[in-house]
């Protein structure tokens, strides 16, 4: 019955699954249209034997693979739509048999050249949507063209990917040949080293020497490098690296950069070889080659008096504690300065250079420029160096260039007026001044108030002012009106001790800090 059926027309329906291979025995067909519905898979074969087909309308469905050959052998055909699929492949030359009205494959996944016939512009909307597809016709391989720029772009990412990784595993592995290089290189070095001990030694210089790393390094003072040593013990030690340097290209500037050098260790190990005092730092021991020297300290974890006092953790330093590090620095350069034989000149007081305990008590370091006093009336050794530093330096350096207790004296001075102003020695704010200058000058126009350091409050306002009057009377311009140091520490304890009587006074008991004050450094009553 179905033989004679000449329109198929089942459009925009819910047609699902394949296309009845059945279709094709209706050899009386003349439309076959099925647009828009959900038929899927290949078009059946046999579709030649449909002779009186003139229309064949598939567009908006789901076939796939390619598109039959055969089409190009139906004569009677004008119109063919197949596009919005799924068609793959290249499309038949045969379909240039066909005298087509209406022609289109767009939107489908079709690919190679467009059959020559059709390659003309009219027909460019019949095949848009193909990425694969290409002929004469601008604007259609663009698809194809973008496709190939993604891929180079890919390509290209992956080639930086590969070189940077590359790049990354080379500089791991040189950093873990140097590394190594720099271990074999000490372990043959280690050899070379002369140790020299002044106390007890709990660990052998091979364990300091193996933590010489950049990482360790915790500051540069004037004559070096300071790195923090962790022992195996947990105990922690400061080592500070003298070498000359290899970086001047004037033979002769390099000698006397070395001798320089070779001065300082001298002069440290010379000086604190033989101190034992407890507010001078301790020197455990010192390692030495011929390009390179090391100094072997107590570790000090509070670092530096000038670090702390000048940053945004000097909330720290109450009155209390400021005024014992005072004390403590003093007594340390009485100890040099009375108490050794033949006496020594630090040369080179700074607040940088009082170090911390983690009580915060006070150790006088840094001797890399201390000289031993001559007492016999022979001239001392020279030093290429100028002694002290910028705002520590005491007026009649300028014009005398000696240096002499008085001028230790001068640069504690000014070590009191940073405790008690909280400033530097050289600040923008002075001018042409230093601190001692700007102490001066600020007092006469100002009064005391514009000098204390507003941290430190008014509890402790009388103390603080003796104590200011004592940096004063340090930094005398004449030498010949400042006190020993010996006579420094005694007015400085005289103020603890003024204060402990009005504490007793006051509490009837004594406050813990100045009964420690009290004992460990005999106030004066």
């Amino acid at each position: 019955m179905l033989d004679n059926l000449v329109d198929f027309l089942g459009s925009n329906n819910r047609f699902t699954g394949l296309l009845p291979a059945s279709i094709v025995n209706l050899g009386q067909l003349g439309r076959l249209d099925l647009h828009d519905n959900g038929l899927s898979g290949e078009l059946p074969s046999g579709i030649h034997s449909l002779k009186k087909l003139n229309e064949l309308n598939l567009a908006d469905n789901d076939f796939s693979g390619n598109i039959p050959e055969e089409i190009g052998s139906l004569s009677m055909l004008n119109y063919l739509d197949l596009s919005g699929n799924r068609f793959s492949g290249k499309i038949p030359l045969e379909l240039q048999n066909l005298k087509l009205n209406q022609l289109n494959f767009s939107s489908n996944r079709l690919s190679g050249d467009i059959p020559p016939l059709y390659a003309k512009e009219i027909y460019k909307s019949s095949f848009l949507g193909n990425p694969g597809l290409c002929g004469d016709i601008a604007g259609l391989c663009d698809g194809r063209e973008e496709a190939k720029n993604l891929c180079y772009v890919w390509l290209l990412r992956l080639i930086f990917l590969l070189a940077g990784l590359v790049f990354i595993v080379g500089v791991v592995w040189f950093y873990w040949k140097y590394r190594n290089f720099e271990k074999e290189k000490r372990a043959i070095d280690k050899s070379k080293w002369t140790l020299m001990s002044f106390h007890k030694l709990g660990f052998s210089e091979h364990e300091v020497l193996d933590c010489l790393d950049e990482d360790n390094v915790i500051g540069s003072g004037s004559s070096g490098k300071v790195y923090k040593v962790v022992l195996s013990n947990g105990e922690a030690v400061a080592v500070k690296k003298l070498g000359r340097s290899s970086k001047i290209a004037d033979e002769s500037s390099d000698l006397e950069m070395g001798q320089i050098q070779d001065d300082r260790f001298e002069a440290e190990v010379e000086t604190l070889g033989k101190i034992r005092h407890k507010n001078i730092v301790k020197l455990w021991c010192c390692c030495s080659t011929k390009d390179c020297k090391l100094l072997v300290y107590e570790y000090l974890p509070n670092g530096s008096l000038g670090d702390l006092l000048h940053s945004n953790k000097s909330g720290l330093l109450d009155w209390p504690t400021r005024y014992m590090i005072a004390v403590d620095a003093a007594e340390g350069l009485s100890y040099l300065h009375h108490d050794c034989v033949p006496p020594i000149v630090h040369r080179d007081v700074k607040s940088n250079n009082i170090l911390l305990d983690g009580d915060f008590g006070a150790r006088v370091a840094d001797f890399g420029v201390a000289k031993v006093v001559d007492t016999k009336g022979k001239r001392p050794k020279s030093m290429s160096i100028i002694a002290g530093s910028c705002g520590y330096i005491a007026p009649e350096y300028a014009y005398t260039l000696r240096v002499n207790e008085k001028s230790d004296i001068y640069s504690f001075g000014v070590v009191i007026l940073e405790l008690v102003t909280g400033r530097l020695p050289i600040d923008p704010e002075f001018g042409e001044k230093d601190l001692v200058k700007w102490v001066c000058t600020t007092l006469d126009q100002k009064g005391i108030d514009h000098v204390l350091d507003p941290k430190l409050g008014s509890c402790f306002k009388e103390e603080i002012c003796k104590v200011l009057n004592i940096g004063l009377l340090c930094t005398s311009p004449l030498p010949i009106n400042r006190p020993s140091m010996r006579r420094v520490v005694k007015i400085l304890q005289e103020v603890g001790a003024v204060k402990l009587q009005k504490m007793v006074k006051k509490d009837g008991k004594l406050s813990p800090y100045y009964y420690e004050d009290a004992s460990d450094h005999g106030s004066v009553a």
